[in-house]
């Protein structure tokens, strides 16, 4: 068995802008367990940067520990990467971001990775809006470890030994949104239609950008007791409405016959569209964004979709006031002022 993918692809495979195909944004082959939910969200990275004609060489892939980590070697070959130790990814990424602002920066975690030993690093690149794109595969599982229930696993949840999970779940959503992140999905592996856009939008975002998609373990959470099951997960979704990504510079050409239709324009010039099913759900208001998922839980309903959005956020940077210049392309006359200036500095504090 080999896990290296032939070179050659057909010749007249389709070009985005750049003059790329979607062979430039794969990765190696998978090694995670077929029918893996992780492959799909890996497959709509793919596609959603192709899409966009992304230069891959401008991604920064940023991961954890676990099944989620593993997958950011299946996509963008081509690209920055760095593999940090468990929970760990979002101070990697704050550095990083810190050092180069101009690239667009990709985490990829777990429900472990973020939700037990990451809680806190999650809660504070949350608190500091770094601009990034923050998925989590969440799975109610840890996979590498043979199955044990995680933090995102529901009560009463059985798994696939039959023990039954006592404990309540941490709902990542509910929390990113409580925290401040100033964009906040919530989707389902087997949902590509649905997951696209929200990723395209994602990643136009400004700021920190959360993504919690329901990814399920095929080989230990796929049983009938669990509620990160595949046929769970279908029987029991709730969608907030139908959402479009409309690229910048592009007429609208999508309407829909019933239903209330918002347009939520960003920061440069594109758009989503939002067909909304909740009347009384508004994705500019973090109390109502809450509310519905709340709702949504006591009906035991996993609620997809856009939940909230702040369209103009103050990111890291900004908040900091740093240079407008990647900190990595200052030069040392800038990066050290000297010694008069250090005198004037340490005089300061006297």
């Amino acid at each position: 068995m080999t896990f290296f993918k032939p070179s050659f692809r057909h010749p007249q495979l389709p070009k985005n802008k750049l003059g790329y195909t979607s062979a430039e944004y794969e990765g190696v082959i998978s090694t995670l367990c077929a029918g893996c939910g992780h492959d799909s969200i890996g497959a709509a990275i793919v596609q959603a940067c192709f899409e966009l004609d992304i230069e891959p060489h401008r991604v920064a892939k940023m991961s954890g520990i676990g099944c989620s980590s593993k997958t950011p070697a299946y996509f963008l070959s081509n690209s920055h990467g760095f593999n940090s130790v468990h929970g760990r990814m979002p101070a990697v990424a704050t550095g990083a971001n810190l050092a180069n602002k101009d690239l667009l920066y990709i985490g990829v975690s777990g429900d472990g990775d973020s939700a037990s030993i990451g809680m806190g690093q999650f809660v504070h690149v949350i608190r500091k809006n770094l601009n990034m794109v923050y998925i989590c595969m969440n799975n109610g599982v840890y996979g590498l470890t043979k199955g044990q229930d995680s933090a995102t696993a529901d009560v009463g949840s059985i798994s696939k030994s039959g023990s039954v999970n006592p404990f309540p779940p941490i709902d990542l959503a509910s929390l990113a949104i409580e925290l401040g992140a100033s964009f906040v999905a919530q989707s389902f592996s087997g949902d590509k239609e649905q997951l696209l856009p929200l990723l395209k939008a994602a990643i136009h975002h400004p700021g920190f950008a959360f993504l919690n998609i329901v990814s399920p373990c095929v080989t230990f959470n796929n049983n009938l007791g669990s509620t990160k099951s595949y046929q769970f997960v279908r029987e029991h979704a709730a969608c907030t409405g139908q959402t479009d990504y409309v690229p910048m510079m592009e007429p609208i050409s999508k309407s829909y016959a019933e239903g209330e239709l918002a347009m939520i324009e960003l920061h440069d010039g594109s758009a989503l569209q939002l067909r909304k099913l909740e009347h009384d759900w508004n994705p500019e208001n973090r109390l109502s964004a809450i509310t519905a998922l709340k709702r949504a839980e006591s009906q035991q309903e996993v609620l997809t979709g856009l939940l909230f959005i702040d369209r103009n956020p103050r990111d890291l940077h900004q908040i900091l006031n740093t240079t407008n210049i990647p900190l990595n392309q200052l030069n040392a006359n800038v990066l050290c002022p000297g010694n008069q200036n250090l005198q004037m500095i340490n005089a300061g504090f006297r």
